[in-house]
């Protein structure tokens, strides 16, 4: 018995090897590279030599497509124009070092350059270069995937609301993204109904939204970098969200927007230069370096936000949130809240501040109120900014200091910091020394409405 049971495990280990470790083919350009998939084995490797290979290619064996070429000799999949250039439908497959083009565009059938099918668990995308109308790398409620320093760019020709999105996950779970570039897109990263995935070091730029979520919990987003965004990172209708060392630099409209999240944790986000250029004077258009709209139960804490025309805007019942140690630095409007409930903050850092420490314990003396009545009026009626320093004004400011039962509820923070909180990390220092080389003295990029 022994004897067969040794038999049997040698028999297994053997045709895992064979799975794991298959055949490698040297594969040309003058060769019919789907006749060569077909005929491929489970673990072989195919070594696509430099050239193009054009059509629409279908995977149905665990196998790894290889390019043994370069930027300068590179191997292009050309999708002819139609449907998706790669379809993955069996599970380990792997696609690394090519350049696709070409793809479909139709987003009703939802083209991409790599479509990754349900059964197709396990998937490795690295290492490619992807240029087309409609969706990157779409992944379809497939699990346990890897998709790794690829570069992903859209038509910007086109209207975003036309083009497909760069890395697109649907009903996925345990999905690593890291290490990807994505610009000229419609949306860099989008995310729907995804559990307990990684949104790690990506970099995405010129964009609608650089990171959208909808529907999904338990995901990590960290030290990601989005850059001339309409919203660097738009949270929606989730929960259990981690939201760390990310950077959002040079956003039209939202740096961070959290709308309906809950029991999420916001921590150490550096969000600078929230400008809506296009709408000046319109109400309720300025940009908000971090909009919560109906969240509750969250924890931000220890984040930067500077340089938005409104530093942090609060409403629709966003309250219950640990909101401390963060950083407000240069916003016209510190705070834009509007509610019948007034909020307590502690510990958070204002650079209007000008309260005093006399016991040098690091907080003021005085606890700080951002907003007042008269910003409140201002708010609803911003033809009144004709009369801020009217005598009628002024008036009001003194009634409300004298006799605060008359003064509208709003933001108090009770210990306010009389230094900045916020550290940022190598990577965010990294990626703030990179804007301001290569950016600050160049009008931003602005995507079509």
């Amino acid at each position: 018995m022994k004897k067969y049971s040794s038999l049997l495990i040698a028999v297994l280990v053997l045709a895992f090897a064979q799975v794991a470790y298959g055949a490698q083919h040297r594969v040309t350009s003058d060769q019919s590279l789907q006749t060569l998939i077909d005929n491929a084995k489970d673990g072989d490797i195919l070594l696509l030599q430099p050239g193009t290979y054009t059509g629409n290619f279908i995977i149905n064996a665990s196998i790894t497509l290889r390019g043994e070429g370069d930027d300068n000799n590179p191997i292009t999949i050309d999708g002819n124009g139609k449907n998706d250039a790669i379809r993955i439908k069996a599970p380990h497959v792997t696609i690394d070092n090519v350049h696709i083009r070409n793809w479909g565009d139709n987003l009703t059938n939802q083209n991409a350059g790599i479509y990754i099918e349900k059964q197709a668990s396990h998937p490795i995308i690295k290492n490619n270069n992807l240029k087309g109308r409609s969706a990157g790398i779409y992944v379809d409620k497939s699990h346990y995937g890897k998709i790794l320093n690829n570069k992903v760019q859209g038509d910007n020709t086109m209207r975003p609301s036309d083009r497909g999105n760069g890395i697109h996950l649907v009903m996925v779970k345990h999905v690593e993204v890291d290490g990807n570039e994505v610009w000229h897109t419609r949306d860099g990263l989008y995310i729907i109904t995804s559990n307990e995935n990684r949104l790690t070091n990506n970099f995405v730029h010129d964009l609608r939204y650089g990171v959208h979520y909808m529907y999904s919990y338990t995901n990590v987003v960290s030290d990601n970098l989005a850059l001339n965004t309409r919203v660097g990172y738009a949270l929606m209708q989730s929960k259990f969200l981690t939201v760390t060392n990310n950077q959002s630099i040079n956003s039209n409209d939202h740096g961070l927007l959290m709308n309906f999240i809950t029991q999420s944790t916001i921590t150490g986000n550096y969000i600078s230069g929230v400008e809506q250029k296009r709408t000046v004077g319109v109400l309720g258009s300025d940009g908000k370096g971090m909009f919560v709209y109906n969240s509750l139960f969250n924890k931000i804490k220890g984040n930067w936000l500077s340089n938005a025309q409104i530093g942090i805007h609060l409403t629709a019942g966003s309250e219950d949130n640990e909101i401390k140690n963060n950083s407000f630095v240069n916003n016209p409007i510190q705070i834009k809240y509007v509610s019948n409930r007034e909020q307590q903050w502690n510990g958070n850092y204002w650079s209007n501040y000008l309260g005093w420490d006399t016991d040098n314990n690091g907080f003021g003396d005085v606890p700080f109120e951002p907003n007042d009545g008269v910003d409140k009026l201002l708010w609803k009626y911003p033809e009144a900014k004709l009369l801020m320093n009217s005598p009628a004004i002024l008036t009001l400011r003194w009634v409300q200091r004298e006799f605060p039962i008359l003064k509208p509820p709003g933001v108090m923070d009770t210990t306010p910091l009389m230094s900045p909180s916020f550290k940022p990390t190598d990577s965010q220092l990294s990626a703030i020394k990179e804007f301001d080389s290569q950016y600050a003295n160049t009008s931003a990029v602005k995507e079509k409405s």
